[in-house]
């Protein structure tokens, strides 16, 4: 599909909630409007989220807000900064993050405000806050301990604690198809019964009601790996006519790709919903030759009238548990039922037959990077890779892989390296593609995490614009802003606009860079020197103010 049909086709989509979004940035100044400003931000060169060509000019901001913009305004402002040679963009979304409850513990959110990322949309994956009563009690004191009061169990909850206590930057949150299952159902592999799935729908509902901004599922994961297509479709139904999107972690991404493609479409078309697919990857080198075919399957979709987009982020590693090179049957129930599984010997072989297969398609056993166990007994596996690692220590990889799941119970992180960075670019500049990090944020005590939660967004400026010119500068802001705020009816938010909320980055587009590596994560990225939330520096002069003006973030009423 030509670009400038996709997004004309797109503008129409969208509708009326995100006027003027493919035009021009408006300028003038906010009706009404007649205190002196709080700040003005001089000389910037504006790319205002819209992907149109930037234009150089003034921004002023009073109570949060934009209101005025022009190439060289006369209000004065009790506070002006000068930035010239640096862009001026709106602060980035990131569409697909994974911090929900670090912000408890790590409310400055350093890993990801210096990215420039201005709000987290978390609950992803099929994950998100509910607790049921008894698990409750058991994290309040775990929580308390740490001096964070858990005064709520649900994602409603969790949004309002929020907004109460601040944090650095904005959260929204999708519901997890898998939390439901799991509150309805708990960890069995076995379909819902018809009342099940109403009660499960009935939840699905509350959190919409409470703020949610979409349904997530992580089809690879237990217990959400369970349902199949037609508790999906149930579950999504509550979405449609929102606008509000299915975002899916499909059920596969590498040998059974095209057929996870489909299944995920196929929910959206039924249900009548939007669909959003989560980190689109092409995994393995023998599946590399997927990636035009699933992007034609995408394309047809969307011509075909579906809402129908993707995100993805710009690295060759995916991170998940090192749990999950093991097959989804191994892993139901509890973590008991699957460590005893792996001593069964009827079920051992054809469990140690699947793993070896994942590790063949990655291409070796160091294509594994481990990045954290949460028992201190296992701290020296971080940043280690598995073969490796093995060999150090005289053991059999498999051997190993065994000991440390055993030993960690199963709560290990790793990193995989499966993908391709030429097809990668591909993902980013494709018109459908929005960026997301896939992460969270992560401190010095998180181990050796996966560097996208230091660098994801200064990597797309640096990495695929400047150096490798796989898309344009406006087109990858574009995917960071207007793009997923339109997707999750994020009003005000991702355009410098006047009336729009003052969530800004200002960045130098010829030194942003990524700094994090896999063998080196917990380094910040540079050439970033200024973040506004909500109207508030958070990042001045490349320096963290400590200030908390993030709040809870929440879809606006869907239009009629």
């Amino acid at each position: 599909m030509r670009r400038r049909r996709f997004v004309k086709h797109t503008a129409a989509l969208l509708g009326g909630a995100v006027a003027g979004l493919y035009g021009p940035a408006p300028l003038g100044a906010l009706p009404g409007a007649r205190r002196a400003p709080d700040l003005v931000l001089r000389r910037g060169l504006i790319h205002a989220g819209t992907g149109a060509a930037p234009f150089e000019g003034d921004v002023a901001v009073a109570g949060g807000r934009i209101v005025e913009i022009g190439p060289r305004l006369s209000a004065r402002g009790a506070e002006e900064q000068d930035l010239r040679g640096l862009v001026l963009a709106p602060g980035f979304i990131d569409v697909h993050s994974h911090t929900d409850l670090q912000l408890l513990r790590e409310p400055r959110a350093d890993s990801k405000v210096r990215q420039g990322v201005t709000t987290e949309v978390t609950g992803q994956d099929g994950s998100s806050v509910w607790w049921s009563a008894a698990d409750w009690e058991t994290a309040r004191e775990r929580y308390r301990r740490a001096g964070i009061d858990l005064d709520f169990r649900d994602l409603s909850g969790f949004l309002g604690y929020i907004d109460r206590h601040g944090a650095a930057l904005n959260v929204a949150s999708m519901v997890g198809a898998g939390t439901v299952r799991e509150q309805v159902i708990g960890m069995a592999d076995r379909p819902a019964t018809e009342a099940e799935l109403a009660a499960m729908v009935a939840l699905v509902r509350e959190a919409l009601a409470g703020g949610a901004c979409g349904l997530s599922s992580g089809l690879e994961y237990t217990p959400g790996g369970f349902a199949d297509a037609a508790e999906l479709e149930a579950l999504a139904a509550p979405l449609r006519g929102t606008g509000l999107p299915f975002a899916s972690h499909m059920r596969n991404e590498d040998d059974r790709l095209l057929a996870a493609i489909e299944e995920v479409v196929g929910v959206g078309q039924r249900a009548d919903v939007a669909v959003q697919v989560s980190h689109l990857k092409t995994q393995g080198q023998r599946n590399w030759w997927k990636t035009d075919t699933v992007l034609r399957l995408l394309e047809s979709a969307r011509a075909s009238g579906g809402d129908v987009g993707f995100d993805c982020y710009p690295y060759i590693a995916y991170a998940t548990g090192l749990s999950n090179l093991f097959p989804l049957w191994a892993r139901e129930g509890s973590t008991d039922d699957f460590l005893a599984r792996l001593r069964d010997p009827g079920l051992a072989p054809r469990i140690e037959r699947a793993v070896r297969d994942k590790i063949a398609l990655l291409g070796s056993w160091d294509a594994i990077q481990l990045t954290a166990a949460a028992n201190p007994e296992y701290a020296w596996v971080a940043g280690r890779r598995l073969g490796a690692l093995a060999q150090a220590r005289g053991q059999e990889p498999y051997a190993l892989l065994l000991d440390i799941i055993a030993g960690d119970r199963a709560r290990t992180g790793t990193v995989g390296f499966g993908m391709d960075e030429a097809l990668v670019a591909r993902l980013l500049a494709h018109p459908l593609a929005m960026v997301c990090s896939d992460g969270g944020v992560v401190s010095r005590a998180d181990g050796t995490p996966h560097p996208r939660n230091y660098g994801t967004f200064p990597r797309v400026l640096g990495r695929f614009c400047r150096e490798l010119k796989a898309l344009p500068l406006a087109d990858a802001i574009h995917k960071m802003t207007a793009r997923p705020a339109a997707r999750l009816r994020l009003a005000d938010r991702g355009r410098i606009a006047v009336g729009a909320i003052a969530d800004l980055v200002a960045f130098d587009p010829d030194t942003v860079a990524d700094r994090a590596t896999f063998e080196e994560p917990h380094q910040y990225p540079v050439g970033i020197p200024h973040v506004l939330v909500n109207g508030t520096f958070v990042i001045r002069a490349g320096e963290h103010t400590g200030a908390a003006p993030g709040r809870a973030v929440r879809p606006a009423p869907a239009a009629g």
